[in-house]
């Protein structure tokens, strides 16, 4: 392919010393000879002698945009040229050597810019000091004299300018200042700004190294079955019947559950595999199916299972007993599958004293660490080489793929390997979005006022299979994600009496964190009882939330500009419905109004999504739109497509061919209300995935009076038009 990453043989071994000494950093920081040449300002900034400003980051790129938008911070800070911008990646290995100077490696959960835009921004304003310190000193002038615009630092009073490729040789030598103060975001030139994508380039030509693309040299390919039920282990196969496949070098088992073939190419691989007679030992999940654990999650539901409290407020069943009237529900969500485009994979080297990997990972600290477990090297012996990742949404935080890897790779030390799952293989074996049911009521008094609000969530916590420690006394405060009192991810109502709970149901199938995590179905959950509850009370669902939201004007306010941008109140075109929905997630609030039509009931047609999202600031407001229509796919592909289930212990849906993604003509008109309030960092890339869904079932029943209470909308037989 145009696109692989081709390391020489030569680079390979000498650079990489890849059989004795060092490691091959074919993806990494330059080679110690030439970073003598492009001084090093601190560890987030290079400056080449050409002008070149070399801005490090750590978070993943995934397409969400983190790392043009912390490059931005950085340059905003730095007053650079950004024309000259450009990035690299150290890798794991490298910032362990260095005290972990830079930090955290983790990309997920929206925090790619708000978890790391005050010590990044402070790094660059630092090498901005010390770089105009080192004019200062050539000129012999107070560094106060001194301006700096675009990379050129000016001496007014006696008209001398020098440019930061100039001085960062003596800048990099010197002592740094303890601290820089910030910018005001008001005063932002970079930052702020819908500025081009640093990577779109290379992407659209065919540069872009993805993890399927690497090739090293001598490097074979491996393809892998795993036991297709889950909990079921690999009892048995036949290797004989392969013998004399053509490429194949060898048939090696994988722990306890899989078989590999690895070949001089991956389709020989994989055809060999597929012609490879397997015995599966299917363990106790054999009989596992979505029916039976449906029927076990509502289970869950009834008052007398135990649950555990994550939100209480007064005394909701003294509320509900004593109601004048009473509303109930009963919702459901279903196992949802990641779903990236590019496949897992990983390219291992190892040798009984190093292990270097290639591959895509939203969290390369932890996947140097899977490496040296799997490895039984000492941590300092592995290292992680990232590449550009083709989609993660939470599936690349886990590291199954390189544990298998690194053990294949074991059985043939000194010859790189390169791993890759089918599309069978990955949507078969996922961690996926958790499957959950919920039990609403809410009680009014005799003047329809609400008096009570109980929910009650039966279902899977993916901390206690993946983070058991995340959970104490049976609580995992991430399954209330947006039903919280506090923090990043709070109720956005004031209830007079509430109990939101949680009655912990963990089948076999393995949780993940999925695109937005528990915020989808808990504001599909929430939103679309709050409209039941607005009906009955004879209330519009914009009024009926109003009254309860006093105590929260963030999110007030993203609910009223949707609702004011779609006209809401006003008569819609004819044929609409509207809905509306409104969360706080991942720090950021977060609104959307729907337009919808609907043909013969069931054929709908998504007109446009009005969405309103405050995520305190917006360092490039192109992006951020970008993040919320696309989020709005995968919501929206979700509720209308989506949902994995399972039938004998294993997943049916193995191709895109049974779990389809919406169409670009399905695709609404997405408008975006960027309200920034300031004085916080919200996320941007999962918030606003929660409230297309709800807004869309919302009017939905406007449109046909018909309530649904569980996705996928195929399960109902209602599709797009």
């Amino acid at each position: 392919m145009s696109n692989a990453l081709h390391i020489g043989r030569r680079d390979f071994i000498v650079g990489g010393a890849a059989l004795s000494g060092g490691f091959s950093l074919g993806v990494g920081l330059p080679a110690t000879a030439e970073a003598a040449a492009e001084p090093e300002i601190n560890a987030w900034i290079v400056v080449r002698p050409d002008e070149t400003i070399v801005i490090r980051v750590v978070r993943a790129e995934m397409g969400q945009g983190t790392l043009t938008g912390l490059a931005q911070l950085v340059a905003e800070e730095l007053d650079c040229d950004w024309s000259r911008v450009t990035t690299e990646s150290p890798t794991p290995g490298e910032s362990a050597a260095r005290g972990r100077v830079w930090g955290d490696f983790l990309t997920g959960g929206s925090m790619g810019v708000r978890k790391s835009q005050d010590y990044m921004r402070k790094g660059g304003a630092i090498a901005r000091a010390m770089l105009i310190q080192a004019a200062a000193n050539e000129w012999k002038v107070p560094a106060s004299e001194c301006t700096v615009d675009k990379g050129i630092i000016a001496h007014a009073a006696s008209g001398r300018t020098l440019s930061y490729g100039r001085v960062a040789g003596a800048a990099a030598k010197l002592t740094p200042p303890a601290d820089a103060p910030l910018k005001d975001p008001r005063d932002w030139k970079i930052a702020g700004k819908a500025m081009k994508r640093l990577d779109t380039l290379d992407k659209v030509t065919g540069k872009t190294v993805y993890g399927i693309d690497v090739r090293l040299p001598g490097m074979l390919n491996a393809a892998i079955r795993d036991c297709p039920v889950f909990g079921g282990k690999l009892a048995s196969y036949d290797e004989s019947k392969i013998a004399g496949f053509k490429g194949v070098k060898k048939v090696v088992r994988v722990g306890e559950t899989a078989v590999a073939v690895v070949a001089d190419t991956w389709w020989r691989a994989k055809s060999a595999l597929d012609a490879l007679p397997i015995v599966w030992d299917e363990g106790p999940n054999a009989r596992m199916s979505s029916a039976s654990t449906a029927k076990w999650l509502a289970e869950g539901l009834d008052e007398s299972q135990s649950a555990v409290a994550g939100h209480r407020k007064g005394d909701v069943r003294a509320a509900i007993a004593s109601a004048a009237k009473k509303v109930e529900a009963v919702y459901g969500y279903p196992h949802q599958n990641h779903a990236q485009m590019e496949p897992l994979n990983a390219t291992v080297l190892y040798t009984p004293e190093k292990c270097e990997i290639w591959t895509g990972t939203q969290s390369a600290e932890v996947t140097r660490q899977a490496v040296a477990e799997a490895a039984g090297l000492p941590l300092e012996n592995c290292d992680v080489h990232g590449v550009m990742l083709g989609g993660g949404f939470g599936r690349r935080l886990f590291n199954d793929n390189v544990r298998q890897a690194v053990l294949i790779a074991k059985q043939m030390p000194g010859t790189p390997v390169k791993l890759l799952w089918s599309r069978e293989e990955d949507m078969t074996h996922g961690a996926y979005h958790p499957v959950t049911q919920c039990r609403l009521v809410g009680a009014f008094d005799a003047d329809n006022r609400l008096t009570g609000f109980h929910m009650r969530i039966s279902g899977q916590s993916i901390s206690a299979s993946v983070m058991p420690e995340w959970v104490k006394d049976g609580l995992d405060p991430a399954v209330f994600q947006g039903l919280s009192g506090n923090g990043e991810a709070q109720l956005g109502y004031d209830f007079p009496n509430l109990l939101i709970e949680h009655s912990m149901r963990n089948p076999a199938v393995p949780p993940g964190w999925w695109r937005g995590v528990n915020v989808n179905q808990n504001a599909i959950y929430l939103e679309c009882f709050m409209d039941e509850l607005a009906l009955a009370a004879g209330e519009d669902p914009l009024a009926f939330r109003r009254k309860l939201m006093s105590k929260q004007p963030k999110q007030l306010a993203v609910l009223e500009a949707v609702a004011d941008r779609a006209g809401w109140g006003k008569p819609a075109p004819e044929g609409v419905s509207r809905g509306l929905a409104s969360f706080m997630a991942f720090g950021s609030y977060v609104a959307a109004v729907a337009e919808i039509s609907v043909a013969s009931g069931n054929r709908v047609k998504i007109h446009r999504i009005v969405a309103a999202t405050d995520p305190g600031h917006v360092v490039n407001p192109a992006q951020v739109e970008r993040q919320i229509a696309g989020s709005f796919v995968y919501g929206l592909s979700a509720l209308f497509h989506g949902g994995v289930t399972i039938k004998d212990g294993r997943v049916e849906q193995q191709n895109f061919d049974s779990y389809d993604s919406m169409r670009l003509k399905d695709m609404p008109k997405v408008e975006c209300i960027l309200a920034p309030s300031g004085g916080f960092w919200g996320g941007v890339g999962e918030p606003t995935i929660c409230v297309a869904a709800p807004a869309v079932l919302n009017a939905y029943f406007a449109a046909t009076g018909k309530r649904i209470r569980n996705a996928p909308l195929r399960d109902a037989n209602i599709t797009f038009v």
